[in-house]
């Protein structure tokens, strides 16, 4: 019994097996300049993401934007930002207040009057491998 006890502690001590999330990138108009794909467990920071200082971003050319995977993550709740940087300024242009470049989200929310809420774009990243499709959305 005893040995039994310090397994089920051992077990319940042991950090959770480490996950991976593969992002596949849908919807772009265009292969100019680069897709930028950021990770954030941060809820008060998605619509910010680069401002995250534990963000987990990655880029890669729009030429080339089919799939993009994170490994080694810790199992928990996140949110997948996209942004297609047409031009390369690492920056989300706007006209107005209103994107001119292409974005998305995880779990793809319907886009209305301003951005969506946390618990739209959140997703559960559990051990072992994860999926999410993102299709970029354009308003101009």
């Amino acid at each position: 019994m005893r040995g039994l006890a310090i397994l089920l502690a051992l077990a319940a001590a042991s950090p959770p097996a480490p996950a991976d999330l593969t992002v596949s990138v849908h919807g772009l108009r265009n292969h100019r300049g680069a897709v930028r794909v950021c990770l954030t467990q941060r809820a008060d920071l998605f619509l910010k993401c680069d401002k995250d200082p534990k963000r987990i971003a990655q880029s890669l050319p729009a030429s080339g934007a089919a799939k993009v995977t994170f490994r080694d993550l810790d199992p928990g709740t996140y949110v997948v930002v996209l942004l297609h940087d047409e031009n390369e300024n690492n920056k989300l242009d706007t006209m107005f207040g209103i994107p001119k470049e292409g974005f998305g989200f995880s779990r793809n929310p319907a886009i209305r009057m301003g951005p969506p809420k946390y618990d739209q774009v959140r997703i559960t990243i559990a051990p072992g491998h994860n999926e999410q499709a993102v299709t970029f959305k354009y308003i101009l």
